[in-house]
Formats: C-alpha cells, structure tokens, sequence
C-alpha cells in the first residue's frame, strides 16, 4: 500500500531547478511588499550559496492587462519572449518569475508554443521586427516558492526560530493560502496539483506549524481582476474574501501564509475594509489576522529584522505574532527607513486595532 501511495504522490511532483536562475520580478509585489524579493535574492545568495540574476532590464509580463483583456495574447507572448531573450544574453536556462500570474502566464505560453509550433515562429517574427533580438525558451519554469519548498529542510537548519509558540510550546496554527494561478491553471506544474498543493504546506511542516484545513481552503482570495479591477465589481471581491475569513475564523489561525502577491494583498487589506463596514474582525483582540508571504515568514524564522522585510506596510500588524514565536524586534525601528529617516507613522484605523501610536 505504501509503495501505491508512493507512486500516485509523484504524479504530483514537478521538476525544481536547483541553481542559476534568472529572476523576474513582480510589478504588484514591488508596490506591496517590496521586502519580500529582496530577501528572497538573499535567501538564495546568502543562505543557500544560489546564483541569481535580477537583471535591471527586465520589465511586465503584462499579465494584469492581459487577463483583464486590455493586453492581446500576441503582444503577450513577445513581452514574454523579451524576456526570455534577456535570459538567453545571461547564458541562463532556468527562469523564476516572482509573481504566480507572471507564473500562469509564462507557463500559458511556453504551452501554447509547444503545442502549436506556428505560434512560436510567430513570437520570434515579432520579437526579431520590434527588438531584433532572438530567445531560447527556458528549460525550467519554477517559482519562488518552488525553491523556497525544494531548499525548506536546509533553510530549517540555519533558522533561529520554528513556528512554534514559545510559550506554550504548541505548533501555530496557519492557514495556508495558494494562489489560483499557481496551482489551478497549469495544475501539473504546481507541487502537489490544484488538487492537493503542498508547496507552502511543505514548508509551515518542515518548519514547525499545523496546517488548518477548512471549508474553503481552496476558495479564491477575492482578487479575481475584473471582480476588483472594475470598481463596479469590488462588492464581489469583498464578498470572496469575507466568505473565507468567516469559515476559517472558528479554527483560530495564528497567520495566513499565501504566495501569491495579489493574495497577500486582498486578504491583508480587505479585513480593514471589512472591520470598517462591519465592525468585524476574525481574532479575538481585534487586530485581524496576519497575512505574510513565503519570503517574510522565511526571513523571520531566519533572524531577519521585521521592519527590513516590511511587515509595517501590511494593513495587519505582525506584533502578536512575532510575540507567541518569540522573535526580538524594536518598536523604535518601525518606521525609520532604509535611509535611516522617520517615515512618518500612518493614521489609526477606525475598529482594526494596531501596535503603534499613529
């Protein structure tokens, strides 16, 4: 029986490459939480010794226009191809976009050229008229998070801290969220498929915590672009949201940790947006649910200074959960900046309670 599971579990094994990678990075993910790619380059250069290019003439993948319909799949497919050629310059094979939609989308192309050849000849028509420059399609397409799940039992030997309440002992209790277009579109090149995804499950294991399941574990974030990109339609990309937050509530997660930047976002910000319309929150001390990404959780079980990841730009404020892992962390730092000036401190929400004295 063993061996049977053994065989049906590598179904949903997917190939991680394991060094000399091109990195590109996300448009949202910079806006939101610019400390997340930061200490994943230095995740990969510091902790695991990695070679990584993040190349300053990288640029969009175009993906928000082009699954809000805005951007047409040809222009697509030769944004994609530019970047590709900015890899093939590298003399790199082994491609990780930052972003899971940047991930759809490079892995819809890269299929779409497989299957039907005439389209990639195409691509290289109009990449060699508009730039002159030529590409070689990657060999590996994996995400961050991919490398983060493939190196998770060497990074738990160098950090300092487990998801483990340091006080009583217990595992934390995390929610973990996969973004759809990680794991639902191209389900075959996400660990575990759309239908058992392990790649942030992996890591909360491997590095102390339990993994809540609920209801709707599986259930869209809220995002959805033309559910928000329409303001028309924000209503249901609130409603999304909520609908998740009311069926994890009774189960009491400590965090959430997603991997997707659009994710991140909306499950972070809506709960002020909630707590503002309804005078709710999903706690028990009025301070929402912290949502983090693979990279900040990574850096904070590594010693990583909280502020330098940028944990005080989520609406949620992390104190409460650096407090039950025990991580140290200077309440005068929060918001001085990389520059070594003040900030300034934002203004106080209405009902969602925080940890600074805005």
């Amino acid at each position: 029986m063993n061996t049977i599971k053994k065989h049906f579990w590598n179904e949903y094994q997917k190939e991680i490459a394991n060094d000399n990678y091109y990195y590109e990075r996300s448009c949202i993910r910079q806006s939101f939480f610019p400390g997340s790619e930061t200490a994943f380059l230095k995740i990969l250069r510091d902790e695991l010794g990695k070679k990584i290019i993040d190349d300053q003439h990288q640029h969009t993948c175009t993906g928000i226009g082009y699954h809000s319909d805005i951007v047409q799949f040809d222009t697509t497919m030769t944004i994609c191809a530019r970047l590709f050629s900015l890899m093939s310059d590298n003399e790199l094979k082994n491609f990780v976009p930052s972003c899971v939609t940047s991930f759809g989308v490079f892995t819809e192309v890269v299929e779409t050229w497989n299957q039907f050849p005439e389209e990639l000849e195409k691509t290289r028509k109009f990449l060699r008229e508009a730039t002159g420059r030529e590409f070689k399609i990657p060999e590996n397409i994996a995400h961050p998070s991919d490398i983060i799940y493939k190196y998770r039992k060497e990074l738990k030997q160098k950090m300092k801290y487990q998801l483990v309440n340091h006080k009583t002992g217990k595992p934390l209790r995390v929610v973990e969220h996969t973004g759809c277009h990680y794991g639902k579109i191209f389900s075959h090149h996400a660990v575990g498929g759309a239908e058992f995804p392990q790649v942030l499950a992996g890591m909360i294991e491997e590095w102390g915590g339990e993994v809540i399941d609920y209801p709707e574990r599986r259930h869209c974030c809220g995002f959805g672009f033309r559910q928000y990109l329409v303001m028309a339609n924000r209503g249901y990309s609130v409603a999304n949201t909520k609908k998740k937050f009311e069926s994890m509530e009774e189960y009491k997660p400590d965090f959430v940790l997603t991997n997707c930047p659009g994710c991140t976002m909306f499950m972070d910000r809506w709960q002020y947006t909630i707590a503002e319309m309804e005078g709710k929150t999903y706690d028990d001390n009025g301070m929402g649910i912290p949502v983090l990404t693979y990279e900040e959780l990574a850096g904070l079980l590594l010693g990583y200074n909280p502020w330098d990841l940028g944990l005080q730009v989520h609406q949620v404020q992390s104190e409460s959960l650096l407090d039950k892992i025990g991580i140290a962390y200077d309440p005068a730092d929060k918001f001085i900046g990389k520059s070594g000036k003040f900030i300034g401190i934002p203004e106080k929400p209405e009902i969602l309670k925080v940890d600074y004295d805005g």
